[in-house]
């Protein structure tokens, strides 16, 4: 009879002890500036792991790696991990934790010292995105990365319960607005889940939610991505008006607007938090020639 091969070990993660300690050997206090909060439950980095589905060739983006709790976990699931981190003092002492935790795979991680918003460049091209985000950054850091880095084929993120509820958010819905318009622009976005509080330290005041998206070719449109934007945040810019009155000062009138929502088939009495990625390009598309963009 065949025996079972034998199961993998489970590697060790980083507990609230060794992200203590490791934050002392640093004379570290997080900060709210950077939104420091760090992974202390190893079953909390493994779930967030699995719900990434990594394949083992993948070579992962991880932004704000911190002390590296999540990155432990990554390495163990990708062939390698592209860790951006803006903080000087942590982006020089991960490699050396990485190197002791898991000697064998230590080679297998690039440290990038930036700000996420404004990276356009990285030492290998990423095919997911895996990070637990800073709340204030979460929605600008997602688009820039999808912009620039069209290897990224989808990904899993961590952010604020209710920018994750925004960002997975459909037309018609109360949390619908720009984040989950311009997300849907590059991916389709869902919630996989939400993080309680107790498993970070320190502890933040709310919980925090997982998104998951997979990219898409945006919509077919011969408007570019900033025009198509730039429509999006004029519709929300004031929420409780039609696109007929939202849109005017887009158009350059209430009647040009009005023009340009017709020949893109959208009632001019609705609001922009009932039209999805296409619309919004469709309008984008039907701009009145004699208009200029502010």
């Amino acid at each position: 009879m065949t025996q079972p091969p034998n199961p993998q070990p489970v590697q060790p993660l980083l507990g609230a002890g060794d992200v203590r300690r490791l934050a002392a050997d640093l004379d570290l206090r997080p900060t709210k500036t950077l939104g420091q909060n760090f992974v202390i439950d190893g079953n909390t980095i493994r779930r967030i792991v699995a719900a990434a589905h990594l394949d083992p060739s993948e070579t992962v983006l991880e932004v704000g790696p911190g002390l590296g709790s999540l990155t432990l976990g990554l390495l163990d699931a990708a062939a390698r991990v592209v860790a951006v981190e803006i903080d000087p003092i942590l982006a020089g002492r991960l490699p050396e934790t990485v190197a002791k935790w898991r000697p064998k795979t230590a080679a297998n991680l690039d440290v990038v010292l930036a700000d996420a918003m404004r990276v356009t460049e990285l030492p290998h091209p990423p095919t997911a995105l895996v990070a637990n985000l800073p709340y204030n950054v979460a929605v600008p850091v997602v688009l820039n990365l999808l912009e620039n880095f069209p290897s990224l084929r989808h990904g899993l993120v961590m952010v604020q319960d209710e920018v994750a509820d925004r960002m997975a958010a459909g037309p018609g819905s109360k949390t619908y607005g720009v984040p989950s318009v311009k997300a849907a622009w590059y991916a389709t976005m869902r919630k996989s889940g939400v993080i309680g509080m107790n498993v970070f330290w320190p502890a933040p005041k709310i919980a925090s939610g997982l998104v998951g998206f997979v990219r898409h070719e945006p919509p077919a449109t011969s408007a570019s991505r900033r025009e198509v934007f730039a429509v999006i945040d004029a519709a929300f810019a004031q929420r409780r008006k039609t696109l007929r009155a939202a849109l005017a000062g887009w158009a350059g009138s209430p009647a040009l607007a009005g023009e340009a929502l017709a020949a893109a088939g959208v009632d001019p009495s609705l609001r922009g938090e009932m039209l999805d990625i296409a619309a919004f390009a469709r309008i984008a598309e039907a701009k009145p020639a004699q208009s200029t963009t502010p």
